[in-house]
């Protein structure tokens, strides 16, 4: 009887803790459709849309104006979801348009626009920097092909496809004008996107908060805010005032780019996503209040504390001036904005753990934060970056999770499950503990070139997680920290917004290699099955943040390990995926010697290479084909240049003058020939971007500080002393001419000539005397003013043969 009554009691408890989940997701579902309604009354008028998805149809294919009609329709007729139907246009009228395309927002109908110039005219869209735009396929005006079976109708599976992660501001838009802004949010619109993070231009709103209701001054704030490049980690509360002071310029054309961007946005049918308060203060508030809960954060990432830049103030979220700055927050941004959006990103807990790990007192953190956004936007909605719960998981247990998702009312949180690709935490979290979900491929770190994916993760991981038993995801979206790379995973990314059903990622692969380079050639058909099932198939669990010895050059000594240590390397650099529990982002590696990270045969991806080569006649002149040719030939060459770094090493350990002359000499070579290649291509360049963020200055001082920011934050990123580089050196490295030639090359030359003096001399090597020639070097060169092009030069098909014969056959 005792053992019946257990069971009976289990089977209630089972019940009451179904019920209560099921409970939870209905509140959060009547909430998500309370909230989509909303939005929807907010959006621009039909006609404005229909203006819009016009625009860019001009900027994108503007013969064909006249071939399109646009029309926005209800969601009645799309089953009361959001979709796109693209049919033939009924017209006896000659000159009228062939293609009708109707949406529940303009980017609906752009998104309509971009499946039928995919999947009708094999044309592709990528950035400028990927390759840009194929439209050689796309049939003359008049000739385009018909629709069959009259009408395509297509529905989101999910309401949202979200985009941009809160620091690829700096990684990537930090220095964009709006000339810049347009194409990426045409770009936007055409892969359907409809939830972007609208971050630009928020120290202005911040200025006017802290000066004109909070009595800081403006001198004050250049304590408060970071430099241009280095803005989006000021905003997360990790540093101050490093590559500041902003100027009034900045803030004042910042605040003008936001206006436009927002304009646009909204006119496509976009709902942005603006920031809020999460606690980030400047030192001069606790002066002012003095009896305010602030603290100060500690180090982060810095080699001294310097609390130049260091340790920054944390307002308490139970303080009561906490939900007044952010309700003063939000009033400004309506008063600048409008009232355009419900939905606000904070991430309050961005690798700052809160100071007690009681479940009670997160809670009451969260429904602070909460307040902050609801008492100036009564209908606010928290979307919040999932990245804490896996980042720093051993705090955020079960307990502390709930206690943080449930501090707010059901459907009142939506979480971006930010490395979903990798390592989705919806499933080991009951679905968030009954929280929306934003399903999210993070795949970039720092804004670095790496060919790299996980293509089968991306086709079959938002569907799964949809159709999951109690599933609470309500979008998809890329959270990546830069862009401008890897095309064809974005491309795949954004198309899931549209996919219900799964599908075969080689048969897709085969129309976008037809699409991406406008024509059905066998060799690259053959490379991009090759491509798929190596360097787009990653498997094995690590982020892929680059650490090829060229670009992260080891801060290591050879003399303190054995050469069965390096042999053990050597094994390890020809096994795939033997990195599992590499740990990444922010922390040392344990690992004697920094691993580069490997997932593939390498001479696979030189057999898609020579495949590559191979069609090239065939392709003279396409931008695209000639982007992922460099870009291949490029990540053979660096992968090869990390075994012959080790080479190196090994000699130097055996006391081989005579190889490490070289294998040395091999490495520098291989530099230097990489440089040349990437300067065929003007999307790798580095002089693009220093006259970028020169672009933006008004005056010699500006320029400077700009260029300043622009190649620190790509090489030492923060502060170093004279013998310690910093803790993020080349976190943000990238594989740009230029800076190959002009920072890589001479600080690893410099390294090897310490190596080789050691044994030409019979000397101990000492790494600190490298680090104080290298550092200061490095610290000359941020300070330093000299031009890099930006124009190629050089037949690029021509070099990716000539280095493929002298490297790789």
């Amino acid at each position: 009887m005792q053992i019946s009554n257990s069971l009976i009691l289990l089977s209630l408890l089972s019940s009451l803790i179904i019920c209560s989940s099921s409970s939870s997701i209905q509140e959060s579902e009547a909430a998500i459709e309370s909230l989509l309604k909303r939005l929807d009354s907010k959006r621009s008028p039909a006609s404005v849309q229909e203006a819009a998805a016009r625009g860019v149809l001009q900027r994108l294919l503007p013969t064909h104006l006249s071939s399109f009609e646009f029309k926005i329709a209800s969601k009645d007729g799309c089953g009361g979801r959001s979709c796109f139907r693209i049919s033939n246009y009924k017209s006896s009228r000659r000159n009228s348009p062939q293609i009708l395309i109707e949406g529940t927002t303009a980017t609906e109908i752009t998104s309509g626009l971009h499946w039928y110039l995919k999947y009708s005219c094999y044309a592709h869209v990528s950035w400028d920097k990927t390759g840009g735009i194929q439209i050689a396929s796309v049939p003359k005006p008049g000739a385009l092909p018909r629709v069959s079976d009259n009408v395509v109708i297509i529905q989101r599976a999910v309401p949202w496809n979200y985009y941009q992660n809160v620091v690829t501001s700096s990684y990537s838009y930090v220095w964009w004008d709006w000339e810049r802004w347009e194409k990426e949010i045409d770009w936007m619109a055409l892969q359907g996107i409809n939830l972007p993070l609208a971050f630009t231009g928020q120290e202005a709103i911040w200025q006017k908060v802290f000066t004109e209701d909070f009595n800081i001054t403006a001198e004050d704030l250049n304590d408060f805010f970071g430099g241009p490049a280095f803005l989006a980690w000021a905003r997360l509360g990790n540093l101050h005032a490093w590559g500041g002071p902003l100027s009034q310029n900045w803030l004042d054309k910042q605040l003008l780019l936001q206006k436009q961007i927002l304009a646009r946005m909204l006119e496509l049918g976009m709902t942005p996503v603006l920031p809020s308060f999460s606690g980030n203060v400047p030192a001069a508030l606790k002066a002012i209040y003095p009896s305010a809960n602030i603290s100060r954060l500690g180090e982060w990432n810095t080699v001294d504390a310097d609390p130049r830049w260091c340790c920054t103030f944390l307002l308490d979220p139970s303080d009561p001036l906490f939900i007044e700055i952010g309700e003063a927050f939000i009033k400004w941004q309506f008063k600048e904005y409008g009232d355009i959006t419900n939905i606000y990103n904070c991430d309050t807990f961005n690798e700052n753990s809160p100071p007690t790990d009681d479940p009670t007192y997160i809670s009451s953190l969260g429904s602070a934060v909460y307040a902050a956004m609801s008492k100036a936007d009564k209908d606010a909605v928290w979307l919040m970056q999932g990245w804490l719960f896996y980042s720093d998981s051993s705090f955020w247990k079960p307990p502390q999770m709930k206690a943080l998702l449930h501090s707010v009312p059901f459907g009142k949180m939506i979480v971006l499950d930010l490395f979903a690709d990798v390592k989705p935490i919806w499933k080991s979290s009951s679905q968030f503990y009954g929280t929306p979900y934003i399903w999210c491929m993070l795949h970039n770190f720092g804004g670095n070139i790496e060919m790299y994916g996980v293509l089968d993760a991306v086709a079959s991981g938002p569907i799964d997680a949809r159709l999951s038993e109690n599933s609470t995801m309500v979008g998809v979206g890329m959270c990546m920290e830069g862009i401008e790379n890897n095309p064809v995973v974005y491309e795949l990314m954004s198309e899931m917004a549209f996919r219900s059903d799964k599908f075969q990622v080689k048969e897709w692969l085969k129309v976008y290699s037809h699409r991406r380079y406008g024509k059905e050639l066998h060799q690259l058909e053959a490379a991009w099955e090759i491509l798929h099932q190596t360097i787009y198939n990653c498997t094995d669990g690590v982020a892929d943040h680059n650490t090829d010895y060229i670009v992260q050059f080891p801060d290591w000594d050879p003399t303190l390990h054995t050469r069965s240590d390096l042999h053990q390397e050597n094994q390890m650099q020809k096994i795939p995926g033997i990195y599992r529990n590499r740990r990444f982002m922010l922390h040392e590696i344990s690992s004697p010697l920094p691993q580069p990270h490997l997932w593939y045969d390498t001479q696979d991806a030189i057999a898609a290479l020579k495949l590559f080569l191979d069609a090239g006649n065939e392709l003279a002149g396409s931008l695209t084909y000639r982007y992922d040719l460099v870009d291949l030939t490029r990540q053979s060459l660096s992968k090869l240049a990390n075994q012959v770094y080790l080479d190196a090493i090994s000699a130097f350990q055996n006391k081989d003058a005579n190889a490490l002359a070289v294998q040395s000499q091999k490495f520098l070579q291989l530099i230097k020939d990489i440089d040349v290649l990437l300067a065929a291509d003007d999307n790798f360049l580095l002089g693009s971007w220093l006259e970028s963020a020169k672009s933006l200055a008004v005056n010699s001082d500006e320029a400077k500080q700009y260029e300043w920011n622009a190649r620190t934050q790509v090489t030492m990123w923060f502060d170093n002393t004279k013998y310690i580089q910093s803790k993020l050196h080349d976190y943000a490295n990238k594989f740009w001419s230029g800076l190959l030639q002009g920072y890589y090359f001479p600080r690893a030359s410099m390294y090897f000539s310490h190596l080789s003096k050691s044994l030409s001399e019979d000397k101990a090597f000492t790494l600190e005397d490298w680090r104080k020639e290298w550092i200061a070097y490095s610290n000359e060169w941020q300070a330093g003013t000299e031009h890099y092009p930006v124009k190629a030069q050089g037949d690029a098909l021509a070099l990716a043969k000539d280095l493929y014969v002298k490297y790789l056959r």
